[in-house]
C-alpha cells in the first residue's frame, strides 16, 4: 500500500512539474517531447509497476528504494515547480 501511495505522490508531483511551465521542460530529450511532455508519465507508470511487482514478490529493498526516489522526485518538484530552480 505504501508503494502505491508513493505513486500516487510521484504522478503528482511530475504532473505539477508538467504543468509549471518551466525552462527546464524545453530541455528534456526528443523522446518525451510527444504528447506534450506527458510520454514521460508513462516511464513513470513503468517505474511503479516494476516496484510494486517487487514488493508483491517480498522485496523489501525495493520498497526502500522507492521511498528514497519518491523523496527526491519531491524535492526536485518543488524546486522546480516554486521556481527556485
Amino acid at each position: 500500500m505504501l508503494v502505491f501511495f508513493l505513486g500516487v505522490f510521484n504522478f503528482a508531483a511530475h504532473k505539477a512539474v508538467l504543468e509549471s511551465g518551466h525552462a527546464l521542460l524545453s530541455q528534456v530529450p526528443w523522446f518525451f517531447r510527444p504528447l506534450g511532455g506527458r510520454l514521460s508519465l508513462v516511464v513513470e507508470f513503468a517505474m511503479l509497476l516494476g516496484a510494486m511487482i517487487a514488493v508483491a514478490g517480498h522485496s523489501a529493498g525495493w520498497a526502500w528504494i522507492y521511498l528514497l526516489y519518491s523523496l527526491l522526485n519531491g524535492i526536485s518538484a518543488w524546486l522546480i515547480s516554486s521556481g527556485r530552480v
